[in-house]
């Protein structure tokens, strides 16, 4: 039970890490260096050597010995201790990949983490006769958030170029032999650049087993949207602008990114 409770609080984790990978693989193989000055020669010598070495080790990793290779590698892309605790979970890969699948089409990646549930719980507050979302339920994800930033993208490029093959291998085995994983992710990424950035109080109606939004345009967002509105509005703009960063970074044209929608939610049904 406390396995599955990890995974599930780091659904939307493994959708960032992954968005920060690829698109630092792409932005880095692209972009055109300055030469280097005598000064950062000697750093241009070395620095290609400790990267082929890297690849190499990385070629011999198959699917049951990337989680340990993973692991390893984490410590170089961040000093946040919450992304070593959250990277114990069993099948990075897939699940990185099965997440990202599921977003990419709007749904909620329930089936392969069973939910997406932080430690505590969702919180309701009362405001006269309604009720809203508590704002503590949205500090609930601030850690996600603050890991995504701590990344480091030159080591998260390192990280995928040596096991974008695995990526693809679990993307198959997803039933897509022929599909490439980058078109999946940049649509994931559009998917959750549509969630609009909500500037006042959420309320909510009970219904027979949780809560739904009275505000028909944010009840109609899709299960993905939906998650990433759960994080709260703070959190959606620093997560969408990251987003929208890698995007352009991986030769998304800017005017296919949807634009940032701030949103006043209705307060009555209906």
């Amino acid at each position: 039970m406390e396995e599955t409770k990890k995974v599930g609080r780091n659904a939307l984790l493994i959708l960032l890490v992954l968005v920060v990978v690829i698109g630092g693989y792409f932005f880095l193989t692209k972009k055109k260096a300055p030469p280097p000055t005598p000064i950062e020669a000697k750093k241009e010598i070395t620095l290609p050597a400790e990267e082929e070495k890297k690849e190499e080790v990385a070629a011999l990793v198959n699917m049951e010995q990337s989680d340990d290779y993973i692991r390893t590698i984490a410590k170089e892309l961040s000093t946040h201790p919450r992304l070593a605790s959250w990277l114990k979970t069993k099948n990075i890969i897939r699940k990185f990949t099965a997440a990202v699948d599921n977003i990419a089409n709007g749904q909620s990646p329930k089936r392969q983490v069973d939910f997406f549930f932080p430690r505590t719980s969702f919180r309701v507050s009362k405001r006269g006769e309604r009720l809203i979302i508590d704002p503590v339920s949205y500090s609930r994800y601030d850690p996600v958030v603050d890991v995504f930033i701590s990344l480091d993208s030159k080591g998260c490029v390192s990280l995928f170029r040596s096991l974008k093959p695995l990526f693809q291998e679990a993307y198959r085995e997803l039933g897509y032999p022929g599909a490439d994983f980058e078109a999946t992710l940049i649509r994931a990424i559009l998917e959750l650049l549509r969630t609009p950035v909500v500037e006042n109080e959420i309320v909510v109606e009970r219904s027979v087993i949780n809560y739904v939004m009275v505000d028909p345009v944010l009840e109609e967002l899709s299960e993905a949207q939906k998650h990433l509105l759960r994080m709260g509005p703070d959190n959606v703009a620093a997560i969408q602008m990251k987003l929208r960063e890698i995007a352009l970074l991986l030769d998304v044209p800017e005017y296919r990114l949807p634009q940032p929608f701030h949103y006043r939610a209705k307060t009555i049904s209906q």
